[in-house]
């Protein structure tokens, strides 16, 4: 997809203030607002794609909004209403991981010295809290190891790598090599999270344990030739699939993962995961339909048995796109 076509449906989600939330088909519905959920994982996207002549504008949108909702204490609103107002108190919570992940995304990857800076300003104030929720300290290490990719002795960005390497659970006796009784969402990034942590900080039992998890989820997740990841209501050990509904945030972790994977042992068995992904994407799934719109970029809401939701939100978008990213940067599969 070229450029232009690709953040079509992202564009129209986008106002100047951030991108709205959800949608209802192809049109977006104003009246749900704007989160920092959405809006962080947007700028992850539009930084680091390499066609970014004409992405700036966005990227400035994004961080401002993000910067808004950031307090001098690093707490952090998460849900604006369409007239512009907070409309929550700020607070902690997986948003606050996913502001994180994203200043340091653009701290790092940013091509405008100016994003950059102000990413880094505002990912050392966001990382004065901290938290004890497992995948909140995921989300908050992936913006880590990017900060560490380029200052590697920053105290902020090591703190944050040490305290999720400390966060997930030893692996259970019983056989089920997953650090929880149930995966649920959300999974591929603790993986991830243990690669970049452990790659940052020269641990290498932390890297191999991330290896390991991520060699446990693509394992559980592939179905014959296809992927079939967890849906919405989670999945325990000894329970058999497939599972709905499936949702496109979740492949588009599990392919971040096996790109980071990639990158950090050149085995192309990872390349194996993100073309599963991106073709999870155009169809081959358990359903057998496209979960992306090529012409315009969006993504389908989620996957269901014998369909999809044909609401074209920013969630489900945003992973679209990180995932065409990934395979079109490793060259994986014929049609990235």
């Amino acid at each position: 997809m070229a450029t232009s076509a690709r953040f079509g449906h992202l564009r129209a989600l986008t106002d100047a203030r951030g991108v709205f939330e959800h949608a209802l088909l192809d049109i977006p519905r104003r009246e749900h607002g704007y989160c920092v959920d959405d809006v962080a994982r947007a700028l992850i996207v539009v930084v680091r794609d390499p066609d970014h002549d004409d992405l700036r504008q966005l990227s400035e949108i994004y961080l401002s909004f993000l910067e808004s909702a950031l307090g001098a204490d690093g707490l952090t609103h998460n849900r604006m209403n369409e007239y512009g107002e907070w409309t929550d108190q700020p607070g902690m919570g997986d948003w606050w991981g996913r502001l994180i992940w994203a200043l340091g995304t653009a701290a790092a990857r940013a091509p405008w010295a100016s994003v950059r800076a102000r990413s880094l300003d505002a990912f050392h104030r966001a990382a004065q809290q901290h938290s004890s929720h497992l995948r909140t300290v995921a989300y908050a290490a992936l913006g880590a190891g990017e900060v560490a990719s380029i200052r590697p002795h920053d105290e902020a960005a090591e703190r944050l790598l040490r305290a999720l390497v400390l966060a997930v659970p030893a692996r259970a006796e019983n056989g089920w090599a997953w650090p929880e009784a149930r995966l649920s969402y959300g999974n591929a990034s603790i993986a991830d999270a243990l690669i970049t942590a452990g790659a940052a900080l020269r641990d290498r039992a932390a890297m191999d344990r991330g290896l390991e998890l991520l060699g446990f989820l693509l394992e559980g997740e592939t179905s014959g030739d296809r992927l079939s990841v967890t849906g919405v209501g989670g999945r325990a050990d000894g329970e058999v699939g497939p599972f709905f509904d499936q949702q496109p945030i979740e492949v588009a972790a599990l392919v971040d993962a096996c790109a980071h994977a990639y990158e950090q042992t050149s085995d192309v068995r990872w390349h194996r995961g993100i073309d599963l992904g991106w073709q999870w994407f155009l169809g081959d799934n358990d359903s057998g339909i496209p979960m992306v719109d090529a012409a315009t970029g969006a993504g389908f809401d989620g996957l269901e048995r014998g369909g999809r939701n044909e609401n074209r939100g920013a969630e489900s978008t945003l992973a679209a796109l990180s995932t065409y990213q990934q395979a079109h940067r490793l060259g994986v599969g014929s049609r990235a």
